[in-house]
């Protein structure tokens, strides 16, 4: 009976250790065979990347190539969320949870208390659906590399354009991300031949699209092309609600002109008419674009209008992380690349957000620590449902009201702020701040009303986005204090 029950017993150590040798060496071959995969991820991405730089230093003029040069930035795009993905699970895969040092400081009021979870290994099905996305994201690049010959061919036949500093791409806060077909469009409407003879008509092109997706920063950066500069014998910007102005000014007016118009309002057919006749008689050849997130304003379209829509998820979140690390090498920092995933989902669910991206990235920046990094996400987060909650609507949505929003979340103090115009005399008045400071270091909040500058651009039209921002302190109560989801019936400005 003994020698049966030995031998038994040495059979199932034996079976035991032979299926640990087979389960071994599967993951063994499955962690050689995703290396392989993830390097020819990367392969493929730095093929097409490569591409489309090149392509947007050329003017495309054919519609074909600018439908297939957006394919291409869309699947970049996505190849490279999915090459993040990769790497994070590597990451948790060799630490086994997401560890992280904590110093004496991190307790001060700066760093808020935010939990840290223990990151489980993925289960089966995570895997599964990683390998999945890991399929489709190379089999969209591999099908867009496959067609991109004939692409390389005629893009050595396009024209080069000259390049400067903010077009270069070591200078992340310095150029204009993404927008290639549309900005080739633009460029092709304000660089074709002239109308032909007999035919007075002035060509106008609309862009259109939402708050903050970049209408204004896409006909700057086109306007500041040499080749459109020498065009144009000069650029004149407009505001929608003094359209009128420009029959003053009649005289002064000569050559062929690009007219750049703003509209926050619809216009009367009639009063363009009039304005448009008045163009035709002055300056024949001229060309004229208008930018509005009116819709009805493509009516007075020549050509078939740009519309802007929001940048995808792949996009926002490729250009927060470009923006967030700056010239620092994001694999080095695996953890940080995991908590630039969970701004880039709050910011997408802001509708053109290019500002907060902006806004946010320059202020992580400048401090490459997992802790500050998550403690600053919380405080959005947390500023976003406490707006909902008290008014019903996105604080951005609010801002772009003209209404007031509460940033208690963001100062560690009753504070509310609204949209604000800079005035001259009004900012020597009054103390300014960066948002950047506040977050850092919340004291630094004046004790009286403040302008905050939530960020500034450093590329046309450089515009400077304020906030006046005043503390309503004294309406807050303990009870509203300690239950910020109550409603109250205003916020004083």
């Amino acid at each position: 009976m003994e020698a049966a029950i030995s031998v038994v017993t040495a059979e199932l150590v034996s079976r035991f250790i032979s299926f640990l040798k087979n389960k071994y060496q599967s993951s063994l071959n499955h962690v050689k065979s995703e290396e392989k995969v993830r390097e020819r991820l990367q392969h493929l991405l730095m093929r097409v990347s490569i591409v489309i730089e090149e392509a947007d230093g050329r003017y495309i003029t054919n519609s074909g190539m600018l439908l297939q040069l957006k394919m291409l930035s869309e699947a970049m795009y996505k190849g490279y969320r999915v090459l993040d993905t990769l790497r994070y699970k590597s990451f948790q895969d060799s630490v086994g949870f997401d560890k992280v040092s904590v110093n004496d400081s991190s307790s001060s009021s700066l760093y808020l208390a935010v939990p840290f979870k223990r990151s489980r290994t993925y289960s089966e099905n995570d895997d599964k659906a990683m390998r999945l996305e890991l399929d489709g994201a190379l089999e969209s690049l591999e099908i867009v590399v496959a067609h991109m010959a004939e692409f390389v061919v005629l893009l050595s036949g396009c024209e080069c354009m000259s390049r400067r500093l903010y077009d270069v791409y070591l200078y992340t806060t310095n150029f204009m991300f993404g927008r290639h077909a549309e900005k080739q469009k633009l460029l092709t409407f304000l660089l074709e031949h002239n109308n032909p003879p007999g035919d007075h008509a002035l060509a106008v092109l609309p862009v259109i699209g939402g708050v903050g997706v970049g209408k204004k920063t896409l006909v700057a950066h086109v306007c500041g092309n040499e080749w459109v500069r020498s065009r144009f014998s000069s650029i004149l910007h407009l505001n929608g609600n003094n359209l009128m102005t420009i029959l003053d000014h009649g005289r002064s007016m000569f050559g062929m002109m690009l007219v750049v118009i703003e509209f926050a309002s619809d216009v009367d057919d009639d009063d363009w008419k009039r304005f448009h006749s008045f163009l035709i008689r002055v300056s024949r050849g001229s060309r004229i674009i208008i930018i509005s997130k009116l819709i009805r304003l493509a009516r007075f379209g020549s050509v078939q209008p740009i519309f802007l829509s929001v940048l995808s998820y792949d996009e926002l979140r490729y250009l927060f992380k470009t923006l967030a690390f700056g010239s620092i090498d994001p694999i080095e920092h695996p953890q940080l690349v995991k908590i630039a995933d969970g701004f880039a989902k709050e910011l997408h669910t802001m509708q053109g957000a290019l500002v907060a991206t902006n806004m946010y990235a320059d202020v992580l920046r400048r401090n490459l620590d997992v802790q500050f990094w998550r403690c600053i996400l919380d405080r959005g987060i947390r500023y976003v449902k406490r707006n909902i909650s008290i008014y019903g609507v996105h604080p951005s949505t609010l801002l772009e009201q003209g209404q007031p929003v509460d940033i208690t979340d963001f100062a560690l103090h009753p504070l509310s702020m609204r949209r604000y115009t800079i005035n001259a005399s009004i900012k020597e008045e009054s103390p300014s701040v960066t948002l950047g400071e506040l977050l850092a270091d919340p004291s630094v909040r004046p004790k009286k009303d403040f302008i905050l500058i939530s960020w500034e651009s450093r590329i046309p039209p450089r515009n400077t986005y304020a906030r006046f921002v005043t503390s309503h302190a004294e309406d807050t109560s303990e009870g509203s204090a300690s239950h910020p989801g109550r409603k109250r019936r205003g916020v004083p400005i």
